[in-house]
């Protein structure tokens, strides 16, 4: 409730005249199908889902749906963060029985709701949002406020202010417009990275601040984060960058690995040679942490600062949105460290980083 989703759905909910399901405590507890019997019990039509729910989905297997009757599901809702492809095309192939749709929907509480959506009108593509909200402005553009063309990666914004905007903070409004408005002077900027395919569908690519420079190329986190996935090895990745003498800065990887791990050394390999064979020997992963779970948010967002925080030894920052405090002495326990440029590995506890 303390970010837009929450309200917008009581909202929404009682002004269409639907029933709204709530229900107290976690969705895979005490059984891990808990949240698709419910869903099965009151013939639920619409679900809310986040892409993280979906990869700890798939550790699980389809199985985990067995016995959950969900003829009833008209179509699903997703929200919170950037959807990795083989998530998207398993939750699309055993929960949607690829006959109802996943409608992306990204904005934030600051511009009163969305700014890219996806709709029953729009061509449904793996992880894409089907048009920008009518009347916003929306914009792919570079450091300078140009409109990038389709294929390109560069800063969500929006060029005139929205029906729903917040006109400011509360008792500072010098900080409201340096955060949103001068980023990029006259343009709206929340922080996410996008691009538009030709077919004009748009797509998310993570948050523009965790961008990592590499031997002079920006990348998204969510690029590396793809190809680790990819090895079908991991139910979930955060990458950040730290500090590095030669390039600049060099590539971390939180990790949950999706079964346990006979030799850590050989598996941080694995994991690094599928970055490098990606994006080329620069990007191989200095670092890795395998752990349980990544920090999150309460809506699921990666909190990639708090994982580049430990790493580097950094002040954490504000912390009162983490909902698994927990992760961070996770974090800090498990590292391994694997060469940028070379096959080696070695093992340490993180005493330096407490």
């Amino acid at each position: 409730m303390g970010w837009i989703v929450g309200p917008k759905i009581v909202v929404s909910a009682t002004l269409l005249g639907a029933t709204l399901v709530l229900a107290e405590g976690t969705p895979d507890w005490p059984q891990e199908s808990r949240m698709w019997q419910l869903a099965a019990d009151h013939e639920v039509t619409v679900i809310g889902i986040v892409p993280t729910m979906v990869r700890q989905m798939m550790r699980r297997g389809p199985e985990l749906l067995a016995g959950c009757d969900l003829s009833a599901l008209r179509t699903t809702i997703s929200i919170g963060e950037p959807w990795t492809p083989d998530a998207w095309i398993w939750f699309f192939e055993h929960v949607c029985k690829r006959r109802i749709p996943i409608l992306n929907y990204a904005g934030g509480t600051e511009c009163g709701g969305a700014i890219l959506i996806s709709s029953f009108l729009s061509t449904l593509r793996p992880c894409s949002f089907g048009h920008a909200v009518p009347g916003c402005g929306a914009d792919v553009v570079d450091a300078d406020g140009r409109s990038l063309p389709p294929g390109e990666i560069g800063e969500l914004v929006m060029r005139r202010p929205s029906i729903g905007m917040t006109r400011g903070i509360w008792r500072d409004s010098d900080r409201y417009i340096e955060s949103y408005w001068k980023i990029i002077p006259g343009m709206w900027v929340q922080g996410d990275l996008a691009s538009r395919d030709v077919h004009g569908a748009w797509y998310l690519h993570g948050r523009s601040d965790d961008t990592i420079k590499i031997a002079g190329k920006r990348t998204g986190p969510s690029e590396i984060e793809m190809a680790l996935m990819a090895t079908g090895l991991l139910a979930d990745a955060a990458v950040v960058g730290v500090p590095d003498a030669i390039t600049g800065s060099a590539l971390a990887c939180a990790c949950v690995p999706i079964s346990p791990i006979d030799d850590t050394a050989e598996f941080a390999q694995r994991l690094a040679c599928a970055v490098a064979d990606n994006f080329g020997a620069s990007y191989r992963p200095k670092q890795f942490i395998f752990v349980s779970e990544l920090p999150r948010t309460r809506n699921q967002k990666v909190m990639r600062r708090v994982i580049r925080g430990v790493l580097t030894g950094t002040p954490l920052g504000d912390l009162s949105s983490l909902a698994n405090p927990e992760s961070i002495e996770s974090l800090r326990s498990k590292i391994v460290f694997a060469s940028a440029v070379g096959s080696d590995t070695i093992s340490r506890p993180a005493t330096t980083f407490s």
